[in-house]
């Protein structure tokens, strides 16, 4: 009996290291005093289903967001990712080199064409070849792609009055980044626009939901780019209405303030559309 006792414990005393190994690692503390959900496991905002049958009016505009104004810079900043934050062109590069999302060429907002290969945009495409002169002899050099070099974002979205729901409401389809071109001369960025690609909107969502945009003002509220597109926090300018010859306003209005004017009817015709609904 005291051998089997002895024997006992000898394996107990044995097993304890072990049984210490096998313990669960204990989880990092939070930073919190709550528990978040974590990005990656957030869902886009839900939208109202739209039937055809009850679209009564509809109109296609596409739009141009600059981020230098003060009211669109959550979209550009911060220039480098910093912690969970990352700008709106980070964000849509690593989605489309990761194969969340397809991007298609800068002429096709259609979408019907094959999407581009996402290495080959980048790594290729999307270079920039420098030439300066070292030493009396010209040295070409090639500069990788660098999302803070996008300023200009164009939407391409369609107004429509729902018959069921009796109010004006709005779809983004695509979403397309385009870089500044800069003067020769003077080194200074241009009012032209390199347009990169286009990417459906829809597709994007998921990726947009779980991006955090910077905000000043609370951080337990945090919005994603999703938030911000869907609730509206940008501003824009028209440049382009759904007509049969495809122009942009520039190309039949060629002064700069009669454009602006030109936009803002557009503008106003979608607003009012709403009211005539209401007045008939």
């Amino acid at each position: 009996m005291l051998k089997r006792f002895v024997l006992l414990c000898t394996t107990l005393l044995l097993c304890l290291p072990l049984l210490a190994q096998e313990r669960p690692e204990q989880e990092p503390p939070r930073s919190t005093f709550y528990e978040r959900t974590e990005w990656g496991e957030r869902n886009p905002a839900e939208l109202a289903n739209v039937r055809q049958a009850d679209i009564l009016w509809s109109k296609k505009v596409w739009q141009r967001i600059d981020v230098r104004e003060k009211m669109n810079q959550p979209l550009y900043f911060p220039e480098s990712p910093s912690g969970d934050f990352r700008s709106l062109m980070q964000v849509l590069t690593d989605a489309i080199m990761e194969g969340e999302v397809r991007a298609y060429d800068v002429d096709d907002d259609s979408f019907r064409n094959d999407p581009l290969d996402p290495q080959q945009l980048f790594e290729e495409d999307l270079t920039r070849m420098v030439t300066f002169t070292v030493e009396g002899e010209e040295v070409t050099e090639v500069i990788d792609f660098d999302p803070s070099d996008v300023y200009i974002f164009r939407i391409m979205e369609e107004w429509f009055i729902d018959a069921s729901r009796g109010q004006l409401d709005v779809r983004i389809i695509g979403l397309s980044p385009a870089r500044l071109v800069t003067d020769e001369e003077t080194g200074e960025l241009t009012n032209v626009q390199d347009p990169l690609f286009w990417v459906p909107f829809e597709e994007a969502r998921e990726a947009l939901a779980n991006a955090p945009v910077y905000s000043r003002r609370n951080d337990a509220q945090q919005m994603t780019f999703d938030d911000y597109f869907i609730r509206r926090f940008f501003t824009a300018t028209i440049y382009r209405e759904e007509r049969p010859d495809n122009r942009v306003i520039m190309e039949y209005i060629d002064d700069p303030y009669e454009q602006l004017l030109e936009a803002e009817r557009i503008k106003e015709e979608i607003r009012n559309k709403e009211l005539d609904l209401w007045h008939y």
